[in-house]
């Protein structure tokens, strides 16, 4: 049985040898960086966990690492004043804050016109300055950036006039589904084994990692940094240890989010609509590339699997 008892040990143990284990890791040539994109910071309760407790155990684990991860704030979802205390946690733990716009709403809606998007995003905008970490990124909701000329360009327009830069996903995936999954379970019983969602989402992970770059080798034959999707929940705050770790028995080396944006890579703009998805991903179809499914990824695919795991 693995619960919370369980996790808490390993990622003590974790945070105890996370350095000493890449030191001894074997030297890899074109050993693959990455570095923790984090959306969604929120205030919900869940099972096992408060929201207090989820956040601490997440900056915990990241300050094991030494690295900079860089969070997209969605301003509804922590619009209290511990919402307020949540971000300045982030940013006094030396991380980085990025817009993720207000409400999350979906781009590609015909309802959703170019000028509304664009105040809720700025309305957003508004809300971080006021934190020292926070820097101009931002990340479109559900990675959807515009499906016709009129939306995706006026982004564009809108993103250089505010001097910002798109938070680009190159490794997107689905662990939103998972945890979602797995606090449906623990609902019913907090006893529920947290092992099969512990080993499923590693499997996820790293499956997700080697598909992307995959398609960036066959593209530009070279390793690129990548920025890898995560969201800010119970599942991570439980496994993301393990999975930093998993990462790094496999050779691939965590760094700091800001340096990986300065891959040239993220200075490319993908001409392609409907526009957004993974960045890889986005380059891989205007490219031609065979087997590229749409939406790029969902929890759809992974229902199946898991429901064949009774997960």
């Amino acid at each position: 049985m693995y619960h919370l008892s369980k996790c808490i040990v390993q990622n003590s143990l974790f945070m105890a040898v996370v350095l000493v284990s890449l030191c001894l890791l074997p030297r890899r040539g074109n050993a693959a960086e990455y570095a923790i994109t984090m959306d969604d910071p929120h205030l919900y309760q869940t099972p096992l966990l408060t929201a207090g407790e989820r956040n601490a155990r997440i900056l915990k684990l990241l300050k094991a690492t030494g690295k900079k991860a860089m969070l997209f704030v969605c301003g509804k979802r922590i619009a209290s004043p511990n919402g307020k205390r949540l971000l300045h946690l982030w940013s006094q733990a030396g991380h980085l804050l990025a817009n993720h716009s207000y409400s999350h709403r979906y781009f590609h809606s015909r309802r959703m016109s170019l000028k509304r998007f664009e105040q809720d995003v700025m309305k957003n905008h508004n809300m971080l300055l006021g934190y020292g970490a926070f820097v101009r990124f931002f990340r479109f909701p559900y990675l959807k950036e515009g499906n016709t000329l009129t939306k995706r360009d006026g982004m564009r327009r809108w993103m250089k006039s505010m001097k910002y830069k798109n938070g680009h996903v190159t490794i997107d995936a689905s662990d939103w589904y998972i945890d979602q999954r797995m606090r449906m379970k623990l609902k019913q019983s907090t006893k529920t084994p947290l092992k099969p969602y512990r080993n499923y989402y590693l499997k996820h992970m790293w499956g997700r990692a080697q598909y992307y770059d995959s398609l960036a080798k066959q593209l530009w034959r070279r390793p690129v940094k990548h920025t890898i999707l995560l969201h800010h929940n119970l599942l991570n705050a439980l496994f993301l240890g393990d999975l930093i770790q998993h990462f790094a028995s496999k050779g691939w080396k965590l760094t700091d989010a800001d340096k990986v944006y300065n891959d040239p890579l993220y200075a490319r703009v993908p001409k392609r609509l409907p526009s957004g998805e993974s960045l890889i991903w986005s380059f891989a179809r205007e490219k031609g590339l065979k087997g590229l499914r749409y939406p790029a990824e969902s929890g759809r695919y992974e229902k199946k699997p898991m429901d064949a795991l009774g997960l």
